[in-house]
């Protein structure tokens, strides 16, 4: 049976992976926010695996919630990409700080 360190290392790996990639790729907004996504599943990981260790449904419902929040940013974020990429033909972040006011 898989006990809880397990998970919790699962878990870590996955937020290590989406760290580094955030900070290897810093050209790439699409894959800036895949990592972030990755960021969000590691911690819902760690919401499940407390959850069926301490027999709570909380971070089981809890991870619902995350969920929602993360398809809605995903939506609005790819939104804002398409919005950006007609305007100026590229969704590299170099460019985009010609946007500062």
């Amino acid at each position: 049976m898989i006990g809880l360190q397990e998970y919790l290392t699962l878990s870590a790996i996955l937020f290590v992976i989406s760290i580094v990639g955030i900070i290897v790729n810093r050209r790439n907004l699409i894959l800036l926010l895949m990592c972030l996504e990755l960021m969000l599943l590691a911690v819902n990981f760690n919401f499940i695996a407390f959850s069926r260790y301490l027999g709570d449904p909380t971070g089981q419902v809890f991870v619902f919630f995350v969920l929602t929040v993360a398809a809605a940013e995903a939506a609005i974020g790819l939104a804002i990409l398409i919005v950006l990429f007609r305007n100026r033909r590229s969704i590299s972040v170099q460019e985009l700080n010609t946007m500062k006011g």
